[in-house]
Order: C-alpha cells, then sequence, then structure tokens
C-alpha cells in the first residue's frame, strides 16, 4: 500500500518514485512544529501517536542536510530535523479547485507565536554555534579517520567477505567441503571462492592476500562463524524491525529439528507488514532442553531479551508437534497465556485440524499411526517408480470400479497423507498398500533397492498389525465429526466465520458419541474386524499387554473389551478436552469478529453484533470509546454501496482498500486479528515460503553438516541484506581485527 505526503500541495506517493517518506515524531513536541510547519488544520486534533502511525512527510519538505542516507537501503531523518520547505500558494491558482489537505489561514496571533519561537530557536543556535564550530573540526577529522585508506582497504576487504558467505548461504553451500574420511581434502568453499575472485582481478582480495602462500587458509573456521554470526543476526534484524513497526504478532513454532547431538524448535512469527500484508517468517532455531517451565523461560527471553520485541504484543501461539513432544508443547502454551492471556493458544492453519488433534493425543497406538503415514509418505515421495506401483495395485484392487480406482490414483498424486481425510484415504487404500509393499519386496524385475526393500518390508510389518488397524478404524470414525470444521478452519474467512459458530454442534456430536461409546464402539470394531478378516489378519489383544497382563496374574480379557478401554475411550475423552483447550471463549470471540469482512456482513444482511466480541482486543484499539459508532459507519458504508461495488471477502483484500484507513478501529482489528495462527495466509504465492525452505534444507543436509547460521540464510534468502551494516558490525565486535587508524592533530 503507497505511502501519500501529507504536505498541502504535495501529491507524491512511495509508487511513484524512490523517494524517502517519514512519520511523524512521536515526541508530542516536534510533532506539534511538524504539523504547525504543515498548516494542516486537521491535524492538529489528532495526537502524536495516531500521527506517527497514519501519515508521512516526503523528503522534499526537508533541508538535505537533515536527510541521511546510511546505506543503499535505509535513508533515515536527523534527530532534530523539522520540515520547512512547504509549497502553500500554487491551490491559489485554481481557487475553484478541491483539495482533501486543507491549508489553515494563520491569526495574528498565531505569527506571533511562529515569531517568538523562531526568535528563541535563533538565539539558542547563536549561543550553541561556537560549541559546533569547535567539534566541526574533530568531526571531519574523525570521518577522515574513519575514511583512512588502511581502513578503507579493510572494509573492502570485509565486504568481498561478506557478499561471499551471504551468498553461499543463500545457496545452501557449506562453507567447509565435506569430504569422506581418508580422502585428500580439497580447499574449502570459501577459499575457493576467494581465490577465484583474485583472479577474476578483485583488488580488495589481492592486496590482502597477495603475500600469502596458496596452499595457507584464508579464513579460519572460527573467523568463519563469526561472520556467520553476523550475517544470520542482520538478515533477522531486517525482518524484526518489520515485527516493530507493525507491534502485534504471533509466534509459531514448527516440529523439532535434529542437529548434531542435539534438538531445536524452529521459531516463526505471523505479522502484518506496512503494506498490510500478512507474513509469516523465520527467526530462530530453540534449543529444546530441560522441563516446561524452563523452556517457557528461554522462548519468553528469546523473543524479548534477544529479539527486542514485548511479549505483551503477541496475540496468538501455534505449536506443530506430535506424541510426547505435543504434550510438552500443550504444557508450554499453558504457561505462556498465564503470564500473557491475550497470546490465546490456537491450532496452525498449516496444518489440518484432524492431523492436530490426533497427534496430540499421547497414545502409543496413535502415535504409531501417524509415525507410519509420515514413512508413508516419504517412502513415495522418493521415486515416481514406487508411486507406480501403488498405482498398480489400486487397479488390481478395484478392478470392478474403474471410479473409485479413478479417484485414489487422483487422491495419491496430492500429499493426501497431510489432508482432513487422511484416516479415511488410508482405510480406503489400505488393501492396496499391503500389496503394493509385497509387490515392492518381490522385486521380481530387479528395479528396487535393498533400502527401499526394507522400507517397504518395515511398513508392511506395521500395516499387518490389528493394533494398527483398530486404531486406524477408531480415528476415522471419531474425527469424522471434526472433518468439515477443520475444513472450514482453512477456508475463506466466510467459512471460519460459521466454523466458529458451529463449535457447539461438533462438541454436542462427540459427547454425544462418548455418551453411547458402547454401541459405537461395537460398530467400528467390527469394521476393524472386516478388514483384518479381508488380508487375513489375526484379531489379537497386543503382545505387550498380554506379557503384562500374565504378570498381573489377572482374567482373560477380549480383544473387543481391551480396545474399547485402552482406544476408543481415551482417544474420543482426548479429542473432546483438547477441542475444548484449543478453542476457548477468547478463541471464538475473536474469530466471530470476522464478521468485520464486508463480505460476511452482506451474507448475514448486515445484522451483525461486533460490540459482544470486541472486548478480547479493545485495549488494543486507538480510539475504543468511538468503537459503537465507527462499526455502525462501516456498516452503512457496505449496506448503501452502489451496486458495481464488490463486498471484500477476505481481511487482505479488506486491508488493502484505501479508505479503510478512515476507519482506525476496525483497521486495528482487521490487522490484530489476521496474526493468529489458525487463520490461513492469504493472498501471497511465498505465504509459505519458509516453511518451504526450512523442509528443502532439511530434506537436502545430513544432520552432522546442518548449521544454524546457514539454515537462517538460506531460509530467508528473500530478505534484502545490507553488506555495509554487516561490515559496520564486524568493526565493532572485533575492532582488534581492524587496522589502526591514523591519529592527525586538528588545528582550530
Amino acid at each position: 500500500m503507497p505511502n501519500f505526503c501529507a504536505a498541502p500541495n504535495c501529491t507524491r506517493k512511495s509508487t511513484q518514485s524512490d523517494l524517502a517518506f517519514f512519520r511523524f515524531p512521536r515526541d508530542p513536541e516536534r510533532c506539534r512544529i511538524w504539523v504547525e510547519n504543515c498548516r494542516r488544520a486537521d491535524l492538529e486534533a489528532k495526537t502524536s501517536d495516531q500521527l506517527n502511525k497514519h501519515y508521512r512527510l516526503c523528503a522534499k519538505h526537508f533541508d538535505p542536510a537533515m536527510v541521511c542516507k546510511t546505506s543503499p537501503y535505509r535513508t533515515v531523518l536527523k534527530d532534530t530535523a523539522i520540515p520547512t520547505i512547504f509549497d502553500l500558494t500554487s491551490h491559489l491558482k485554481n481557487p475553484h479547485s478541491r483539495h482533501r489537505k486543507r491549508i489553515k489561514e494563520l491569526t495574528e496571533e498565531d505569527i506571533r507565536k511562529i515569531k517568538e519561537r523562531r526568535l528563541a530557536s535563533s538565539i539558542e543556535q547563536l549561543h550553541s554555534k561556537k560549541d559546533v564550530e569547535t567539534t566541526e573540526g574533530l568531526d571531519v577529522a574523525e570521518e577522515e579517520i574513519q575514511l583512512s585508506p588502511e581502513e578503507k582497504e579493510f572494509r573492502d576487504y570485509m565486504r568481498c567477505l561478506f557478499e561471499i558467505v551471504v551468498m553461499l548461504g543463500k545457496q545452501k553451500i557449506q562453507l567447509e567441503t565435506i569430504v569422506p574420511e581418508g580422502v585428500e581434502r580439497n580447499p574449502s568453499n570459501v577459499q575457493a571462492l576467494l581465490e577465484y575472485r583474485i583472479n577474476a582481478g578483485d583488488e580488495a582480495l589481492r592486496k590482502r592476500f597477495e603475500a600469502t602462500a596458496v596452499n595457507v587458509e584464508y579464513l579460519s573456521k572460527a573467523q568463519q562463524s563469526q561472520l556467520l554470526d553476523i550475517c544470520e543476526g542482520a538478515v533477522r534484524e531486517e525482518i524484526l524491525i518489520e515485527v516493530r513497526e507493525s507491534r502485534f504478532f504471533s509466534l509459531v513454532t514448527g516440529d523439532l529439528v535434529e542437529f548434531t547431538a542435539e534438538r531445536h524448535l524452529p521459531l516463526f512469527l505471523r505479522f502484518v507488514d506496512q503494506s498490510n500484508a500478512l507474513r509469516e517468517e523465520f527467526l530462530d532455531f530453540l534449543p529444546l532442553e530441560g522441563a516446561e517451565s524452563s523452556l517457557v523461560e528461554r522462548l519468553e527471553a528469546q523473543v524479548t531479551d534477544k529479539w527486542g520485541l514485548s511479549m505483551e504484543d503477541c496475540r496468538g501461539q501455534a505449536h506443530v508437534a506430535t506424541g510426547t513432544f505435543a504434550t510438552k508443547m500443550k504444557a508450554v502454551a499453558v504457561g505462556l497465556m498465564e503470564k500473557y492471556p491475550m497470546a490465546i493458544h490456537t491450532p496452525c492453519s498449516t496444518c489440518a485440524l484432524n492431523i492436530h488433534l490426533a497427534n496430540s493425543l499421547p497414545f502409543s497406538s496413535v502415535q504409531v499411526v501417524m509415525a507410519t503415514l509420515k514413512k508413508i509418505h516419504v517412502f513415495f515421495k522418493e521415486s515416481p517408480t514406487l508411486q507406480g506401483e501403488l498405482e498398480n495395485a489400486i487397479s488390481i484392487q478395484h478392478q470392478g470400479n474403474g471410479e473409485k480406482a479413478v479417484e485414489l490414483k487422483e487422491a495419491c498424486t496430492s500429499n493426501w497423507t497431510e489432508q482432513h481425510n487422511v484416516f479415511e484415504m488410508t482405510v480406503d487404500l489400505y488393501e492396496s498398500l499391503i500389496q503394493c509393499m509385497d509387490s515392492i519386496r518381490d522385486n521380481k524385475n530387479g528395479v528396487f533397492t535393498d533400502a527401499v526393500i526394507g522400507n517397504a518390508y518395515s511398513i508392511a510389518k506395521i500395516l499387518v498389525d490389528f493394533e494398527f488397524i483398530v486404531t486406524l478404524v477408531i480415528l476415522k470414525n471419531a474425527l469424522c465429526f471434526t472433518r468439515a470444521f477443520g475444513k472450514n478452519l482453512q477456508g475463506e474467512a466466510l467459512d471460519v466465520f460459521f466454523a466458529a459458530n458451529s463449535l457447539t454442534a461438533v462438541l454436542h456430536s462427540l459427547n454425544e458419541v462418548f455418551d453411547n461409546i458402547e454401541v459405537y464402539h461395537e460398530f467400528w470394531f467390527e469394521e476393524a474386524v472386516n478388514m483384518a478378516a479381508s488380508m487375513e489378519i489375526p484379531v489379537k489383544v497386543p503382545r505387550l499387554f498380554l506379557r503384562k497382563h500374565r504378570a498381573a496374574d489377572a482374567g482373560e480379557i477380549l480383544p473387543e473389551t481391551y480396545f474399547k478401554e485402552y482406544v476408543t475411550v481415551p482417544v474420543i475423552r482426548g479429542i473432546i478436552d483438547e477441542v475444548d483447550d484449543i478453542f476457548s471463549q477468547s478463541n471464538l470471540k475473536a474469530l466471530k469478529c470476522l464478521s468485520l469482512v464486508p463480505a460476511i456482513m452482506g451474507q448475514m444482511k448486515f445484522n451483525t453484533s461486533e460490540e459482544s466480541h470486541a472486548d478480547v482486543y479493545r485495549n488494543d484499539l486507538p480510539n475504543p470509546d468511538t468503537l459503537p459508532a465507527e462499526l455502525h459507519c462501516w456498516r452503512i458504508k457496505w449496506k448503501h454501496r452502489g451496486k458495481e461495488v464488490r463486498l471484500p471477502s477476505t481481511i487482505h483484500e479488506t486491508l488493502q482498500l484505501s479508505d479503510v484507513k478512515f476507519f482506525p478501529n476496525v483497521n486495528c482489528f482487521l490487522k490484530v486479528l489476521t496474526t493468529l495462527p489458525v487463520l490461513t495466509l492469504e493472498d501471497s504465492s511465498s505465504a509459505e515460503t519458509s516453511r518451504k525452505r526450512l523442509q528443502m534444507y532439511l530434506n537436502g543436509t545430513p544432520v552432522k553438516q546442518r548449521s544454524k547460521s546457514l539454515a537462517v540464510l538460506f531460509i530467508n534468502s528473500h530478505v534484502k541484506h545490507d553488506l555495509d551494516v554487516m561490515v559496520e558490525k564486524y568493526c565493532r565486535l572485533y575492532p582488534e581485527e581492524c587496522p589502526e587508524p591514523e591519529i592527525r592533530t586538528v588545528v582550530i
């Protein structure tokens, strides 16, 4: 969304040129002077915070000496900068034209006050002039020291190093060359690139290394580590600058990542940037160690101490986890909410709700099913040949039902193990999967490797276990009540709004199942027995339970009774508890505020009641007292729109409207609401870029070769970087490596 200049008779906007635009200052006194110089009477009633948030002045209204270009990407104002260059007369040539930015007519009293203030300012400048002239020579001397030939050469050299490190990181190339043990080691990738650039004529590098032996490493591992740390920090800081500007954010964690000898938690932040686009960016890895309380403290310290954000501005949290790890992260979410109630715990939009619910169940039989589905997903992604084997098995299994075969084949070409109906699909594919694994193990044509055959054997061994079958069937039937609800949560804003209003019905259905568990379990168990019979799999109680059972010297237990007590009842109870937990009243109130989206208002015949839910974010609004009147105007605006005006159907589309800024409470409300992790990332082909690049890095890099810093650079390769900032930080952190500046005497 472009920035428009607030100065009278100025029509510049940020999309028309590279001209810098500056916010009004937060300091009330400086902000008052800016407004007074603008001569905008309509701005005088606004607070400095409102002006800072919604209004800009372009660089043309400042003395050029007040504007500093600190780098190719960053232009800033001096702390004392005041706008003084304005066109206050050109509108007089066309007195009948309409002007949005009215120029204030000054009274004699206004002119007198301005003259008095300018006179006082002139006297103050006169008193400080001698001090300025005295220090000016020292400033010049300091500048000469900074730009001495030795230091300039050193900075050019460091710039080359950072350019190489950033390039390697963004291309997912290790700095060190990895070779098998016993093989002669070639020069590292960094060394090879340095030599290449020297041979290509890079003067900064040639001067640095011309007297160095060619068989000596130019950069030690310690120096490479220093460069990587600075590159990583600089890229992260570019993202954090945008997060701080947006203020509100949500914290999202991913599944565990293995590094050498330790496991880490990937950390993402979701926020709305200055162009009103919703983004989810990867920031860092957090070591997973210690108890839940310790993890809460370290997570909080990471956000506040290391990133410079406030957890008071965190509006949501979501944790993608499985099994016992999911239980741990649930405790972490509860711990954070106890400290920061506004950081509500929600499911993550990148994970289907049914998969999230199954992953959250801490039962071994359920986790075996989920782990096996992951193995199947990875197995068939390895090769098109394996996918072809599965399709052949489907054709054989469904010879008499061509439509069903086509449907299953189409489903298998997508990531079916990550979809809302994954358990239904697995039941439908069950016999085809076993037949496919048997065919791969036979390997009649000799096309499969021993590793592939071994994986097929391990998957088949799990599939033919009756405990797997009955658990799969119970998950399919129990989660069918949340399937449509979860699918709507990942749909359009209208779908999410209706999902929030249907939760009561979902919970009612689950509780009805629990109250009649005997009847439901009988049908589900019969379905599992029939599946097992089709593949000649014996119906039995798990061996591990029988061993413990005999040790306890208790009576014999039937399979139907065992699976009811140890699978069906815990699964249903666990699903109900998890749905209750992640869809609290605060969560539902927030989702029901999606009725602010015009298309939903239209669907509800403009008979919505956001005021009853608005208290959840009331303290975040710029003008909460005017919210009822503003909401009324917002409804009237869309209710009485022209016939040719289409109602925006998403939050993103609504925030892109040019006049939404005239509804500051609604604007703020939508920005906070869209950061909730449960809502799907809208209108962005690169919305899930960070997650996809993280997975690319993990899939393509062996555990022993993984580097957290290189991962951050690769995942955030789309983030701009400033080499000069990196060089400056290196010189501050490691001054002993910088050349000694010349000391010159300045005569004043």
